[in-house]
């Protein structure tokens, strides 16, 4: 992931410029329709690709390995992942070809998956995909919730960008530091927080009819996240990323986004006006009121998808007219300008990832042309753009830019653990070891041209967010043109090189000793591995030994060069036959593929009989045979010298009795499906070495020779019975072949099953319940249970009780559920899932409605008066009629006031609204909805007034604000002391006070510009205020030096004062107290206030 900061930073400035420059010296581009490239692009596979590019998402997995796996070249990888900050977050994907975990694209990349799924659910089930995408949604969104241990706390990113960087090497063996880093009220981060939101509101929509448990903890999560970036609104703390994942477009947009997933998620119009309450400060095209459209959805700016969806929800002329506008722009270009398009038909934006824009762009504009809210001609021309940007990803250039599909793709991405070098080298092995089926690549250049190489990031790089866009738009494609997706898909490898092995050559060699050179190797890949237990073993046949008159303990073993191993011996292996070993074990040194100091590890050990026995004969030594034997030469294989694991062999030959050569079988690995469909036998080829193979077992079962298994009658191939495979579960089977001597091989099976899941079925999946006791009725359920069991029903996390809450029929077809029950349930939505054991429960959706009629609350009074001044002051009583209603709480607005602190309920049901409360108020009217679980909810009117007395001094403040913009980075309020009375006053005694709100938590700076009595003699200093009130929440506070001197009576003092905040982020000034929005010039201001030794002298506190 390299570049991004750079592209983002200057891509608004590059796409202004270049546009310009296309205005200046060219015409419009080409319509869009009348495009070659269009005309000659084809249709692919559509539910291959599909397939394949979630698949994509099972190869960026952290944390342990699923069950659900369909690789084996991925291991169980980031396992320590947050112990630093005391919690569990392993989980989540890697980013990109690196292995930091950024959840701003991630989140990304989960809320559009989930937007696919609310798009074409049904395509994506008729596709096979709808379990693998939820899955892929769910690895995301688990993580986010382990990144969110209390409302206002969230980790935003584990891993270091640098350090992680800094290496090259497979995810599985990762050992530099990964910290955690997080966003919290002191140090807030809005952007990735309403992001995260907006991922978490999404999969409650997605998983609400499925896994309605799990899709409340998704959307509580999404509320408290959202409520968390709303009320900081501030990047101050999002820090850790940058340079990688920088928020250039602000958090508003993602506020925006997370507020429509919210209202979808709730159809509560609260969130809906919070979408729309932002649009003000989306991001504008250059320096024009039209909101931006020359880009398009992406991780960094989201208001492309939030004024699609707003347009849908609303029919708001505001939002179909920006969609359209971006629309055009990608297609048949807006106001003489168009996204550049190559010559074979991209729609090229930027060199970083054009491919993953285009897809992106394709989904919004199939969304937005089956939305209704466009033209018909319109509607064609984007369906056609969609398909043809996905069809140039797909091949139609003459070459897929998606691995594993189609022609001549790409096969070298930037990828560490695709590549799965051991030695920290991207030159070594110079390949990819792996295939990343399914991933899309950054693309081509702006003439179509891509070189596929691992270290040409630009153009190979590939990312979740990347492959995010393309997954929504080709479930589009599928959908209206079809397609086949593989049967059994997986992406299970045969390794292409020894994983574990040694290298050895004759270091010296006497009459009487011999002294090896031997390395070990750890090339792991499948997966790669931690090798902290690895040993191997050198045998030697010492029968000349013997025959001098010595025996085993007459050797001595030295090492003259060693790396972390324990060598020792002889230890026998065969004594019958003089058969002996030297046992060097490096455990507890780490050999892994991580880099050139610890893929490998060398010792040099002497074994040496007694001084003056010259009877050394090597030629008959097991692990002599096939290594360098020219003293001094380079090391070679040694198939002889076996390699163990934790005492396991791995790798190499074991002598057997008489010093017999193993027998060895050809695959060692293999893959069986119980789907009937693919089932099929397995053929193992056998070199026997001169053994006779007595049975094969698996664990302590012998297979059935002729039935389980059948041998060839050269004795060459054994063939594994589909029929016995097919017993087995899903998991390993490990299959041993028993030969008569040396070590037993063994065939490791892979079984899966890709048979298709039918699940139990019920009808109806939705229905009603009235509350009302004349109107209530039992739900009776019909069951088709297609080979599965129930074992319950369930609302939420608590379990119906059968024959109390439902009944089953004698023949189990039908199941009751019983209303006396229902009778027990809020008004609502309650989601009765089925259990069944199977992976899928059906879900029958209950409408809990309420008809009995209602009789409304009352209140008295319904209108009262408060007054601010301190003297008249008192609390308001409100005698309650309930009705046999429920008081929910009071509301200002669509603030709760908080029982206990703003308001009591005593034990007769009387509230009382608290002058602490009222006292906050502004001046003027305030409404107090009482809010009841039924009927029309009674309101206090009471009216807000201020009695204090405006205090007049002999010293008055006049005021007026330079800058009158409601939004602002400055404020900028200009005082005027005057002195009306007949005594000069001591200017350090006088204070002056303007109060605002600070819209968010950062610090404020303040500057003199220019004062009468000179700057430097002006003193500010801020204050937060211990009891908060409408337009004020801070006051700067004006004072003077003894440098400033007097103001004599009938003089007059000028400071001219400006503050900001310290990131230079905005206010919103119009609602702030003191603000004087009208006037130009000084005027007598009593919202600002000023102290003589601490005295109030002039104007009204708020």
């Amino acid at each position: 992931m390299k570049g991004v900061l750079w592209m983002r930073t200057f891509k608004k400035f590059l796409s202004a410029a270049l546009s310009a420059a296309v205005v200046s010296m060219t015409a419009i581009p080409m319509p869009f329709a009348a495009s070659a490239a269009t005309q000659a692009s084809g249709s692919y596979n559509y539910g291959e690709a599909l397939q394949k590019a979630i698949m994509f998402y099972e190869f960026q997995r952290s944390g342990p390995v699923a069950p659900d796996q369909r690789n084996n070249w991925r291991g169980d990888s980031g396992m320590s992942d947050g112990s630093d900050v005391g919690l569990d977050l392993t989980g989540g994907y890697y980013d990109a070809g690196d292995h930091v975990k950024f959840n701003l694209p991630m989140s990304y990349t989960a809320a559009m998956l989930a937007w696919d799924v609310y798009e074409n659910k049904d395509a994506l089930a008729s596709s096979g995909q709808l379990s693998y995408i939820k899955t892929a949604i769910k690895w995301a969104t688990d993580y986010l919730i382990k990144c969110h241990p209390s409302p206002n706390v969230f980790y935003y990113q584990v891993g270091d960008g640098s350090l992680d960087h800094a290496w090259w090497g497979p995810a599985e063996v990762m050992q530099m530091k990964r910290p955690a880093f997080k966003v919290d009220t002191s140090s807030p981060g809005s952007t990735v927080s309403a992001e995260a939101a907006a991922a978490l509101a999404a999969a409650a929509v997605v998983f609400e009819d499925s896994d309605p448990s799990y899709a409340a903890n998704c959307l509580s999560h999404a509320k408290d996240l959202f409520n968390f970036a709303d009320s900081t609104k501030s990047d101050a703390g999002y820090t850790a990323a940058s340079g990688y994942y920088n928020s250039f477009s602000g958090f508003y947009d993602e506020l925006s986004w997370a507020a429509v997933w919210l209202y979808i998620a709730t159809g509560d119009s609260d969130y809906l006006d919070k979408a729309e309450s932002y649009v003000d400060k989306w991001n504008r095209q250059g320096q024009s009121d039209i909101i931006e459209y020359k880009y398009t959805q992406c991780w960094d700016d989201v208001h492309y998808g939030a004024q699609l969806l707003l347009a849908r929800i609303t029919g708001k002329s505001i939002y179909k007219e920006s969609v359209e506008r971006n629309l055009d722009w990608w297609t048949t270009g807006y106001d003489g300008d168009r996204v550049t398009y190559t010559p074979k038909g991209l729609a090229w934006l930027q060199q970083w990832g054009p491919l993953r824009y285009a897809t992106t762009a394709a989904f919004l504009a199939d969304v937005y042309a089956n939305s209704g809210l466009c033209s018909a001609e319109k509607a064609n021309t984007y369906k056609a753009f969609a398909k043809q940007q996905v069809d140039y990803a797909l091949g139609s250039s003459g070459r897929s830019y998606v691995i594993g599909f189609g022609t001549n793709y790409p096969k070298n991405p930037h990828h560490r653990t695709a590549e799965s070098s051991w030695a920290d080298s991207m030159q070594i092995p110079g390949y990819c070891r792996h295939l990343l089926v399914g991933a899309l690549v950054g693309g081509p250049d702006q003439g179509d041209s891509y070189d596929d190489s691992c270290a040409n990031y630009t153009q190979t790089e590939v990312a979740c967010d990347y492959n995010a866009g393309l997954v929504c738009a080709l479930t589009s494609l599928y959908r209206d043109y079809g397609g086949s997706p593989i049967e059994g898909l997986n992406a299970i490898e045969t390794p292409t090189n020894n994983e574990f092995f040694v290298e050895a050559s004759v270091n010296s060699a006497g009459s009487n000793f011999e002294e090896i050179k031997a390395l070990i190797y750890n090339e792991s890949g499948w997966p790669a591995r931690m090798g902290d237990k690895l040993s191997f073993k050198y045998f030697i046949d010492i029968s000349e030994l013997v025959k001098a008159g010595y025996s085993a303990k007459d050797v001595t073993i030295k090492t003259n060069y060693n790396a972390g191993a324990t060598v020792s011996g002889l230890y026998p292996w065969d004594e019958a036959h003089n058969i002996y070993y030297v046992n060097v074990d490096f455990t507890g040194t780490k050999i892994y593929p991580g880099g050139q100091s610890v893929y490998r590890k060398e010792v040099q050990f002497r074994m040496s009989y007694p001084e003056n026995v010259n009877v050394w004969d090597n030629s008959n030594d097991f692990s002599y045979e096939g290594i360098s034997t020219t003293p001094g030469s380079s090391p070679v294989l040694a198939l002889n010298i076996p390699v163990y694991d934790d005492g396991v062999k791995i790798f190499g030959n074991e002598p057997g009795s008489s010093g017999v050569k193993d027998a060895s079988i050809t695959p060692t690995t293999a893959t069986f499906d119980l789907n009937p469909q693919n089932q099929a036998d397995i053929s193992v080829a056998v070199n026997a070495n001169g053994n006779t193979l007595k049975g094969i077992y698996y664990g302590t079962t012998a297979l059935v020779k002729g039935t389980d298994y059948t041998v060839s009658s050269d004795g060459k191939t054994v063939t594994i019975s589909k029929s016995f495979l097919s017993t087995l579960d899903q998991g390993t089977a490990n299959l041993k072949f028993d030969f008569d001597a040396g070590a037993d091989p063994v065939l490791t099976v892979t079984i899966t099953d890709t048979t298709p899941v039918v699940s139990a079925e019920i009808s109806p999946t939705t229905a009603t319940f009235d509350l009302n006791p004349e109107k209530q009725a039992d739900i009776p359920v019909s069951v088709t249970y297609n080979g599965k069991t129930l074992k319950g029903i369930y609302n939420g996390t608590t379990a119906l009780a059968e024959g109390t809450d439902y009944t089953v029929s004698s023949d189990g077809d039908t199941i009751t559920i019983l209303k006396s029950y229902l009778a027990t349930l809020d008004e609502g939505t309650a989601n009765l899932r089925f259990d069944f054991d199977s992976d899928t429960d059906p879900v029958l959706k209950v409408t809990i409605t309420d008809s009995t009629p209602v009789v409304d609350s009352e209140i008295s009074p319904t209108t009262a008066t408060f007054d601010l001044n301190a003297e008249n002051q008192a609390d308001i009583p409100v005698e309650v009629t309930y009705n046999g209603n429920t008081l929910n709480g009071i509301y200002n607005g669509s603030t709760a006031l908080v029982k206990g602190t703003d308001y009591t309920v005593s034990s007769d049901g009387t509230v009382t609204i608290l002058k602490s409360y009222l006292s906050k108020q502004p001046v003027g009217t305030l409404n107090l909805i009482f809010d009841f679980n039924k009927g029309t909810d009674p309101i206090l009117a009471i009216t807000v007034v201020n009695t204090s007395p405006i205090v007049i001094g002999d010293l008055k403040l006049q005021m007026f604000n330079s800058n009158t913009q409601s939004t602002t980075n400055g404020i900028m309020p200009r005082f005027r002391l005057v002195n009306t009375g007949d005594t000069a006053v001591d200017l350090s005694t006088v204070k002056i006070r303007y109060y605002f709100t600070e819209d968010g938590t950062q610090s404020q700076n303040f500057w003199c510009d220019w004062s009468s009595v000179g700057s430097s003699n002006v003193t500010s200093t801020f204050v937060k205020m211990d009891n908060p009130v409408d337009g004020a929440d801070t006051y700067l506070e004006i004072g003077f030096t003894s440098g400033a001197g007097q103001i004599a009576p009938g003089a007059s003092v000028e400071v001219q004062a400006r503050f900001s905040k310290a990131d230079w982020s905005d206010y919103n000034q119009a609602d702030d107290y003191s603000f004087n929005p009208t006037d130009n010039s000084y005027v007598d201001w009593t919202k600002a206030t000023l102290y003589i030794d601490g005295k109030l002298e002039w104007g009204m506190e708020p």
